[in-house]
């Protein structure tokens, strides 16, 4: 996959069917969506999505709002599907000043497109004024196929990131894995950490996901933890880790069952299963040990119930 980002000088040669929106997730309700588009691959066609390099909305509404995954995530997740293109383009004022029309004519002869695949409720150019139907009403002027897909819902609410992240924060995390059809992960290197789960037996490793990276509430979840393409089970907090002395950021702490070995600098998947407790402050360093050795035990035997 080609990855074209920091420029609206955007271009490829090749004729192609392009789906434009958000992405946020990626979840269920895209799944119509990229069927459609996989189809127009199969006919020849090339696979562009276009999305911006920040939600719309931090810049419009001045709105800031966290996302389910963050452009290199996104990135990771275009690939797997097979898109041959990722326009990442900078939300920039002058394309958030263009017009809905002018907007079409740039992205139909910068990337020669012949087929737009959008959601019902797709918006675009100045003011949201553009939509499905004004795609419909210049497709013959500008030669290109539209596909209108609706959204998809669940317990009858549209399926959407809005949804999705609602879930998240709620802490409900089968339900948000539900509408995202795959477990929600962090994808990010491990970072060094203070070291404290090694003096007490139980090695951790650390990441310090981005800002903007929406993390379930703090917390301890049942996770499966992904390693240069080796699976293992481990068990994750999120938090600032209360019981130990100082300031600690925000970060993600997975101890891997039945792991030995070296993974700082490591890019490093951990997706949530399960929450199992809340965090809590511990009395002494003693007390957290013992509770992470239940929380330990609690994972083996969900492994068990469970089997992933």
């Amino acid at each position: 996959m080609k990855y074209i980002r920091n420029t609206t000088d955007f271009y490829i040669e090749e004729n192609s069917v392009i789906s434009i929106g958000k992405f946020d997730g990626i979840h269920r309700g895209h799944e119509k969506l990229l069927e459609y588009f996989a189809e127009k691959k199969a006919d020849g066609l090339c696979g562009v999505i276009f999305t911006f390099d920040i939600p719309p909305r931090k810049n419009v509404q001045h709105v800031e709002t966290k996302v389910l995954t963050t452009n290199e995530e996104k990135m990771h997740i275009f690939e797997q599907l097979g898109v041959d293109y990722l326009v990442e383009c900078p939300f920039t004022p002058e394309i958030m000043c263009m017009e809905a029309e002018d907007f079409i004519d740039k992205i139909v002869r910068q990337l020669h497109v012949k087929c737009i695949a959008v959601g019902e409720d797709f918006h675009f150019g100045h003011n949201r004024a553009g939509d499905y139907r004004l795609l419909e009403k210049c497709a013959k002027q500008y030669g290109y196929e539209v596909i209108v897909v609706k959204k998809i819902k669940e317990e009858e609410r549209d399926i959407s990131s809005t949804f999705v992240r609602e879930e998240i924060a709620a802490g409900n995390i089968e339900r948000a894995n539900r509408l995202l059809g795959y477990r929600y992960f962090v994808t990010g290197r491990v970072a060094h950490g203070n070291q404290i789960g090694r003096t007490i037996g139980i090695p951790t490793i650390n990441q310090l996901p981005p800002g903007e990276k929406l993390l379930p509430p703090n917390g301890v979840y049942v996770t499966e933890v992904y390693i240069g393409g080796h699976k293992y089970r481990g068990i994750t907090n999120v938090g600032h880790k209360p019981t130990i002395e100082g300031k600690n950021p925000v970060g993600v702490e997975t101890h891997l069952l039945d792991f030995a070995g070296d993974v700082y600098d490591k890019v490093v998947t951990v997706e949530f299963i399960s929450r199992v407790r809340e965090e809590r402050h511990f009395a002494s360093i003693e007390a957290l040990k013992e509770q992470m050795q239940n929380d330990i035990a609690y994972r083996r035997a969900y492994f068990e119930k469970n089997a992933e």
